[in-house]
């Protein structure tokens, strides 16, 4: 689910290093919210990140 449906953006993974380094695996999900936005005419919910939503690649739908 996170995964933005205009830019494609998902789930990057790393690796947590603590103050002792000790390593563990972990993963950065994006901030994906659901919002009602216009695709191909019609209104439909869409998965949009905030950088989409800021930057004004989504027409929201009222």
């Amino acid at each position: 689910m996170a995964k933005c449906d205009i830019c494609g953006k998902g789930v990057t993974f790393g690796i947590k290093v603590s103050h002792s380094h000790r390593r563990s695996n972990r993963s950065w999900k994006p901030n994906v919210k659901r919002v009602k936005a216009i695709v191909d005419g019609k209104p439909c919910r869409v998965y949009a990140c905030t950088r989409c939503l800021r930057s004004n690649k989504v027409t929201r739908a009222i």
